[in-house]
């Protein structure tokens, strides 16, 4: 499989180093991989082959998109442009992974899935922790019992880093839900489903139209409950807890989880685990999309266009709650 990369900036460059691994892993279905990048600046896409050992540099993604060889685009952009450019990728016959955020609104989700369905295309979203082996491990534990019944959840992802341009920007679908309160809700999505009875939620909101911290509660209609919280200002948190009728498990990093910990009713020590070593956990998703493709399927196994829609629907409620409008 020959990949492309639409876009060289930062996230694009965590592919690059990923696919450069896995062409190197002896795996004779990897070795193309890398395969072409493309920037609007020729220089900069020269620049990221040489250094990831991509065979071809395009300065349009247009160009690029026009290689007949390239088998799958990961789409590397800001969010606002996911949507002209994985809408690009799919007019030019393209299977494409888009990085999450999969769109701006719910509307546009549908569109494009609609679109790649009418075209027999693969369009999926890189929310990795969806795919990452260890994330089912922790599912097939929750759902033999591990902790009892689960009851309840807390998870949070908080970086300061609303100095970054793509984060302050509503213009650029900033703020904290999309780039960062995501992860939660893919997490609390994977492991206690969506069979949800209410939503209510909480949000400070930037002078400039971006929100810059949440806190969402989520109530199962079999009475689960989680508690998530996302924010752009402060903090190092990415920890996860579920509490069941027997035990807790706490998650270590809701975007990568690595390490789980079940404590019982008096905090004693049950069991830990780890995740096996990985590339980057970039990989996996590659692989999903590699099997999708091979098997004719328009969306992955995974995380399936079902449960990216319920993601989105359920951002799109709440971004309309806090009266932001992104894009």
């Amino acid at each position: 499989m020959k990949v492309g990369i639409l876009g060289a900036g930062h996230i694009a460059a965590k592919m690059g180093r990923t696919l450069m691994e896995m062409s190197r892993s002896g795996a004779d279905d990897l070795k193309e991989l890398c395969y072409c990048v493309a920037s609007r600046d020729l220089a900069r896409a020269r620049e990221f082959a040489a250094q990831w050992g991509f065979s071809k540099a395009y300065g349009s993604y247009e160009e690029m998109l026009s290689d007949p060889d390239v088998d799958l685009v990961y789409v590397a952009t800001p969010h606002s442009f996911h949507y002209p450019h994985v809408k690009m990728c799919l007019e030019h016959g393209r299977n494409v992974l888009c990085e999450k955020s999969f769109m701006l609104t719910l509307a546009q989700a549908e569109e494009i899935i609609a679109l790649a369905r009418s075209k027999g295309l693969l369009v999926a979203e890189a929310a990795w922790p969806r795919y990452t082996p260890f994330s089912w491990e922790i599912k097939k534990m929750l759902d033999e019992g591990i902790l009892g019944e689960p009851q309840s959840m807390t998870a949070s992802l908080c970086f300061p880093i609303l100095h970054k341009e793509r984060v302050a920007k509503s213009s650029l679908g900033g703020g904290a839900l999309l780039d960062l309160g995501i992860y939660p809700l893919h997490f609390a999505l994977m492991h206690f489903g969506s069979d949800i009875k209410k939503i209510q939620s909480q949000a400070v909101v930037s002078e400039g139209g971006v929100d810059l911290q949440e806190s969402i509660s989520i109530i199962y209609n079999n009475g689960r409950m989680a508690a998530l919280h996302a924010s752009v200002t402060g903090g190092d948190s990415l920890e996860a807890t579920i509490n069941g009728t027997k035990a807790c498990m706490i998650v270590d990093n809701v975007t990568n989880p690595c390490k789980a910990v079940v404590y019982g009713r008096n905090r004693e020590l049950i069991a830990e685990y780890t995740a096996p070593a990985q590339l980057t956990g970039f990989e996996y998703e590659v692989l999903a999309c590699k099997r999708a493709i091979e098997e004719h399927s328009c969306e992955t196994r995974e995380l399936p266009h079902s449960e990216i829609l319920t993601a989105m629907r359920i951002m799109d409620s709440l971004l309309a709650d806090w009266g932001v409008k992104l894009g």
